[in-house]
């Protein structure tokens, strides 16, 4: 997805300004090298693959309350999930056909139109990640977690960024261990993106958990058709919960009873 330089500036701003949430930028602004937008980070910690036991789980949600919570820079752009999505819908339909593609692509098919990037999202605003999961934490300096990568990075649906993880809580890929401890330190910090005080979630979650559980899927699929192979394990698990998805309405959370967002 090509980057428009002056949104990469204002995102690099952001992450200058929110140096306990976000990793600082080394040089304020990005540079052309061969044509291509560069830009400098300090070095980062990523967290340890090899360690699922060890995942910041309460770290995270902690970050993404700060971060939703924080007052909407001027001119900030539109965060690019929905885009991302629609884009890795769009290289599964370019891949050609595979037996695993049509449940994904109904599950597409029956999301809103604001969830597909093709409008707006719907109730207010929040300065969004647009691509959180694990691989984007760093221990920065002074070893405090932090979240890396802005390219992302905008004005949307807070719970596109809780969203990841609920998808793989609801494929059975996250325990629900590690999923409330996720959920309970988002809320515990103030997060905007769900009801607190125990209330269900998943009004607010349902559509963003479906668009990532397609977009995932997709992009999975799109692999194995690369690799001349059949889906594994885990992709499989993805594309059986957009089959299941196109048997269940995906409803608005304006429209849940019990809606408070």
């Amino acid at each position: 997805m090509e980057t428009d330089p002056a949104d990469l500036a204002v995102r690099m701003d952001v992450a200058a300004r929110m140096p306990g949430v976000l990793l600082a930028p080394s040089a304020p602004r990005a540079a052309r090298l061969h044509g291509r937008l560069v830009t400098f980070w300090p070095h980062g910690t990523p967290v340890d693959r090899d360690d699922p036991d060890s995942a910041p789980w309460e770290a995270t949600g902690a970050l993404l309350a700060r971060l939703h919570a924080a007052p909407l820079p001027r001119l900030l752009p539109p965060m690019r999930g929905p885009a991302k999505a629609a884009r890795a819908v769009a290289r599964l339909r370019a891949a050609g056909p595979h037996p695993a593609a049509p449940p994904v692509l109904r599950a597409w098919a029956a999301l809103p139109s604001w969830a597909r990037g093709e409008a707006p999202a719907p109730g207010p605003r929040a300065l969004c990640h647009g691509d959180l999961h694990l691989g984007q934490l760093v221990r920065g300096p002074g070893g405090r977690w932090l979240l890396i990568d802005v390219d992302d990075l905008g004005a949307g649906d807070p719970a596109w960024d809780l969203a990841r993880p609920a998808a793989w809580f609801a494929c059975g890929l996250l325990s629900p261990g590690e999923w409330t401890r996720f959920l309970d330190a988002y809320r515990g910090a103030g997060g905007p993106a769900v009801p607190g005080n125990g209330a269900d979630p998943w009004p607010a979650l349902d559509i963003p958990a479906r668009a990532l559980t397609v977009q995932t899927a997709a992009l999975a699929i799109t692999k194995a058709v690369a690799a001349d192979r059949a889906p594994d394990e885990v992709e499989q698990a993805l594309v059986d919960a957009c089959a299941r998805m196109s048997g269940v309405e995906a409803r608005p959370p304006e429209l849940a009873p019990d809606a408070t967002k």
